[in-house]
């Protein structure tokens, strides 16, 4: 039978913060109402992870979080706490750094003969010679040359392993390349062992051998004839001093290094390579992240087994799939997944943009709900001041461009600057297939990237789902490739005849296997472009109203109604009732109250726009001639009354990496000192002018109080709607962080806690008193949670869910809906806009019987109630039908 999680609760593990750590809050999450540990990933990660994203090992448990034995006793106190427990998966990479990850170090060391050259995403055969059956690595600070010529490199040696190192990198030597070596310190010490050893090395198989027999025999030979180096060296210290020396002789020659270097399985090169050259799959941008050919069974199923082992024991309930889209084939992926965990509960990472659903064949229980937190901020912003929130960002950066003419900006922006080596090879692909087609053999390599950027840029969502190899589309596919080339044709000058040819290899009209890898890797390459040119560059350009800019988000937008709301629950609760509900997340942009809270500027048009002048005004001398720049002046305001209160230690780095992120002034590949230090000053002096500073806490003071209830909202509509509710870390008390690593800050558990052991013996009256506490959101998060254990049917696949009927002049400032006729939830919405009070008239229609409204302790016998009743002794309402 599934196991459902009532609610989950996500930690990041570190070593800061191990399975040790996490058995020690459990009795408190129990306490809280939580039934599930949700956690990030935990197998062995490069050491020093802070996220465990970076995965070295499949068959190891990370060490720095306990090892074997650490896991082992959080799962024994899941078991006694009667929890259970949900594992973020990483699928799609894995970490290559140094010497940690054996598979990649087997795979440098002999190439193609590696038992795992098939594991990673490598392309051996790329169009120019020069790379072929090489990996390109790079890494260097300079040009090789520079960096040779410099003594940077040294070949090193302990025992009878060989390296060659790279200040912190290391990287192994194909064993034949060391033959010339060995031949030499055998001729020097006339040793026949030694020049027999160095005969052997030159008779092993090449790197670039395939076959079984001839993989086989490379393996097995190169490891006795190491065995037998050992001894010699061990025995003849003259041997192991003559080899030293060679060694130390060959590192003061940048001749005869980079001879050796050129014989390696891969090519140390200059880090800024990596745009153009790269031979293997990333995970976004990210060089030291190789992709997986995790549709590969025997890559699966080393890649899976220690955790499908842990679901079969019972250590854990759930998988969360990290990024999916990066996946060649995710439906078949997730089929596997779902075949060897058929009573898992599976969430993928997947983000959906507005509008678009979960593909219906996913064999998957949901998403890990950045879409609900897109409907959350929506719902509760002022559709009514898009028109006010545009013309004063126009007005006040000089941006007249909308969000989606940035995002088309930035999507080529960061395609030439970050994904250039991914374009290279697909454009090799598409000129090896027009070569082929007679109309089409005359297009340029330049004419097939300018295409391929226009339609990439052009793409509406991450990825289309297209089964090439099978010749399988679906309709929505369909459309989608169709827009997409539309667009296209009218953004840029391109041939449409050769759009239109590969709008016909998408729609598979025309096909082949070329055609067919084609659309497999196209399909991979689209969604690191929308991460990076949306969520971590666009996100940070478009900043006319920063709460929207969330991942899954659509910065363009301006509210939605309550009709909308209701509609994407019905919805949800028919396809996916297990879906996951998040507010915040790990990788969330801002912390959940800090979005709540900004969600009230969208009440107070004219108040948040002369407030921003008067700052401009004020800050005009602090500015260095024109930095920083209006939009992220804008940025920055909004950023202060969102978190206030926050620390300069705090906002000063988040400032830097946001600059970066934009790609305006400054980034992470070209820095710009002078930008970053105006923007820090101009940020610091701001901190340290007590008038500003009085300015700014008057304003917060008007929108932080409406802000919290926001901010209780929609804890409530998470904890209640079709899904199932997941808190992140830390929130379930105020929670007014930034993007991290800001959001990763240590979590006081003792705090949480002592407030929680209070609550029991506390009135709702009291309870709304202490709000500065955040005891408000601990209380309505535990109430919920109670009240899910006592009505399981109600949030369960089988339960409805309608929306109930509001009455009266304020009806469209309430949301209420009503879960099995069992449950009923009514919370407010643009509570500064409606001002003090609510009218008499304003009424929800409850279904007869006796209610009981578990947040503010009342018993409800008439219906229709009045809203300003019903919620005058805590901002929001739950209530649960009497059943006696």
């Amino acid at each position: 039978m599934q196991s459902i999680p009532l609610a989950t609760y996500r930690i990041q593990l570190h070593s800061g913060f191990t399975f040790d750590d996490a058995a020690h809050i459990l009795d408190y999450l129990a306490n809280l109402g939580v039934t599930h540990l949700y956690s990030s990933p935990c197998l062995q990660a490069v050491q020093g992870s802070t996220h465990g994203y970076d995965v070295v090992s499949h068959t190891r448990v990370n060490r720095e979080l306990g090892g074997e034995e650490g896991h082992e006793r959080l799962a024994q106190a899941l078991h006694r706490s009667g929890m259970g427990r949900v594992l973020d998966i990483v699928p799609n990479h894995m970490a290559v750094a140094g010497d940690e990850n054996e598979w990649w170090w087997d795979v440098l060391e002999n190439g193609r003969s590696s038992r795992y050259a098939s594991y990673f995403d490598v392309d051996w055969d790329p169009g120019e010679t020069r790379f072929g059956n090489t990996i390109l690595l790079p890494i260097l600070g300079e040009h090789f040359g520079r960096v040779l010529e410099n003594g940077e490199i040294r070949l090193e040696r302990q025992q009878a392993d060989f390296s060659i190192r790279y200040f912190d990198h290391v990287f192994p030597v194909d064993p034949r390349s060391l033959a010339p070596l060995i031949t030499k310190a055998g001729e020097d010490i006339a040793s026949p062992e030694l020049s027999f050893l160095a005969e052997a090395l030159g008779s092993l198989p090449l790197p670039s051998s395939t076959d079984r027999q001839s993989i086989r025999r490379r393996h097995r030979n190169k490891e006795v004839i190491r065995s037998f180096l050992e001894r010699i060296l061990d025995e003849h210290p003259e041997a192991a001093r003559v080899l030293d020396a060679l060694i130390a002789e060959l590192n003061e020659s940048p001749d005869a290094l980079e001879a050796l270097l050129d014989s390696q399985n891969y090519r140390l090169a200059y880090w800024r390579t990596a745009n153009q050259d790269l031979g293997y799959r990333r995970f976004f941008d990210i060089d030291s992240l190789v992709g997986l050919r995790t549709e590969d069974e025997e890559v699966f199923e080393d890649t899976h087994r220690l955790i499908l082992e842990w679901f079969r024991q019972g250590m854990i309930d759930g998988m969360r799939v990290d990024h999916p889209d990066g996946l060649r084939d995710p439906a078949a992926y997730l089929g596997r997944l779902r075949k060897a965990g058929p009573e898992s509960w599976i969430l993928v990472e997947k983000i959906l943009q507005p509008g678009e659903v979960l593909r219906p064949d996913w064999p998957v229980d949901g998403t890990t709900g950045y879409e609900f937190i897109y409907l959350l901020t929506h719902l509760l912003t002022d559709a009514r001041s898009r028109d006010a929130f545009t013309r004063f960002y126009g007005e006040f950066t000089r941006e007249t461009r909308d969000y989606h003419e940035v995002l088309w900006e930035k999507k080529l922006l960061v395609i030439d600057e970050l994904f250039g080596s991914d374009i290279n090879r697909l454009t090799a692909l598409m000129l090896t297939i027009c070569e082929s087609h007679r109309r089409y053999r005359d297009y340029t390599r330049q004419d097939i990237a300018q295409a391929l950027r226009a339609l990439i840029a052009a793409f509406p969502v991450y990825r289309t789902y297209i089964n090439a190899g099978a010749g399988w589309m679906a309709d929505q596919d369909r459309q989608l490739i169709t827009s997409a080339v539309e667009r296209a044709k009218e953004k840029a000058e391109i041939d449409p005849d050769l759009l239109d040819f590969m709008r016909d290899i998408f729609m598979l009209k025309v096909s082949g296997p070329r055609e067919s890898e084609f659309v497999m890797r196209f399909q991979q390459l689209t969604p690191p472009v929308m991460a990076k040119g949306a969520e971590d560059t666009a996100f940070y350009t478009y900043n006319r109203f920063i709460a929207f800019n969330e991942v899954g988000g659509d910065p363009g937008s301006f509210g939605i109604d309550t009709g909308l709301f209701h509609l994407r629950m019905s919805e949800r609760l028919k396809s996916h009732p297990f879906t996951m509900l998040s507010t915040s997340t790990h990788d969330t942009k801002r912390g959940e109250d800090v979005r709540a809270r900004l969600a009230v500027l969208s009440e107070v048009p004219g108040q948040w726009s002369d407030a921003v002048r008067r700052w401009s005004t004020r800050a005009e001398h602090y500015r260095k001639g024109d930095l920083p720049d209006r939009n992220m002046e804008y940025f920055l305001y909004q950023t202060l009354v969102g978190a206030w209160p926050i620390s300069e230690d705090r906002l000063l780095p988040y400032l830097e990496k946001a600059s970066r992120e934009a790609k305006t002034h400054t980034s992470w590949t070209a820095q710009d000192p002078e930008y970053e230090g105006a923007l820090k000053s101009f940020a610091s002096s701001l901190l340290q002018d007590p008038a500003f500073i009085h300015d700014l806490q008057s304003f917060v003071g008007l929108v932080a109080g409406p802000g919290r209830i926001n901010s209780l909202v929609q804890t409530l509509l998470k904890l209640t709607a079709p899904g199932i509710p997941d808190i992140y870390q830390g929130c379930e008390l105020w929670d007014l962080s930034l993007v991290d690593p800001d959001n990763r800050r240590p979590v006081d558990y003792q705090l949480r806690r002592d407030l929680l052991g209070r609550i029991s013996g506390m009135k709702p009256r009291q309870i709304v008193r202490e709000m500065e506490s955040g005891l408000p959101k601990l209380w309505t998060i535990n109430r919920a949670l109670e009240l899910r254990r006592r009505f399981p049917r109600a949030f369960g696949d089988r339960s409805s869910y309608r929306p109930l009927e509001i009455t009266g002049p304020q009806a469209q400032y309430v949301v209420g809906f009503i879960r099995d006729e069992a449950v009923s939830v009514v919370v407010p919405r643009l509570n500064l806009k409606r001002g003090n009070g609510w009218d008499s008239e304003t009424r929800v229609e409850l279904p007869g019987g006796v209610w009981n409204n578990v947040l503010s302790g009342e018993e409800i016998r008439s219906s229709p109630i009045r809203i300003g009743e019903l919620l005058e002794k805590f901002p929001v309402a739950l209530m649960s039908r009497d059943t006696r």
